[in-house]
C-alpha cells in the first residue's frame, strides 16, 4: 500500500511503499554506500570484520549496515560477524527480531501469565460452587 510520507532521513516528501522507506534521493545515496560496504566486504581479508571495522573502513553509519542486513542484502552466512541487535537487549544476532535468550524469557513469562490465568479462573469457579443462597420468607 503506498501513501504520502516524510523522507525520516532528509524530510522531503515521497510515496512509501513497502519497498522503499526513503525518498529517491536518499534511495540513491544508500545504494552507493551499499555498494561501499559490499566491495568492502567481498575483498577475502574483509570477509570476517566487524562492523565497527566496517563502519571505521568505509565511513557508512552502523543504522544503515543493519538496515542491509535485516534486509538481506548482507547475509550473515557470508559475513560470520555481521549482525544486528536484538530489539529487546540490544545482543548481536543474525536472524530474526530477538535473540534465544529473550525468546526462552518471554516464553516464561507467557506461561506465568497463562498459569495466572487459570488460577484465576479456578477461583472463580470454587467461589460459585461454595456460595449457599438461601431464600427469604
Amino acid at each position: 500500500m503506498s501513501e504520502l510520507s516524510n523522507c525520516p532521513n532528509c524530510g522531503s516528501v515521497f510515496v512509501r511503499t513497502e519497498f522503499r522507506t526513503v525518498c529517491q534521493e536518499c534511495f540513491k545515496e544508500e545504494e552507493k554506500a551499499y555498494e561501499l560496504v559490499y566491495e568492502y566486504m567481498r575483498k577475502r581479508e574483509n570477509r570476517t570484520a566487524t562492523i565497527k571495522q566496517v563502519v571505521e573502513a568505509t565511513g557508512v553509519t552502523e543504522e544503515l549496515i543493519y538496515k542491509f542486513i535485516k534486509a538481506g542484502r548482507l547475509r550473515p552466512t557470508q559475513f560470520p560477524n555481521l549482525g544486528y541487535p536484538c530489539d529487546r537487549c540490544g545482543r548481536i544476532i543474525q536472524n530474526g527480531k530477538i535473540c534465544d535468550p529473550c525468546q526462552e524469557d518471554i516464553k516464561k513469562e507467557l506461561k506465568q501469565i497463562q498459569s495466572d490465568e487459570e488460577r484465576k479462573k479456578d477461583m472463580l469457579r470454587r467461589e460459585r460452587n461454595a456460595t449457599y443462597f438461601s431464600e427469604r420468607k
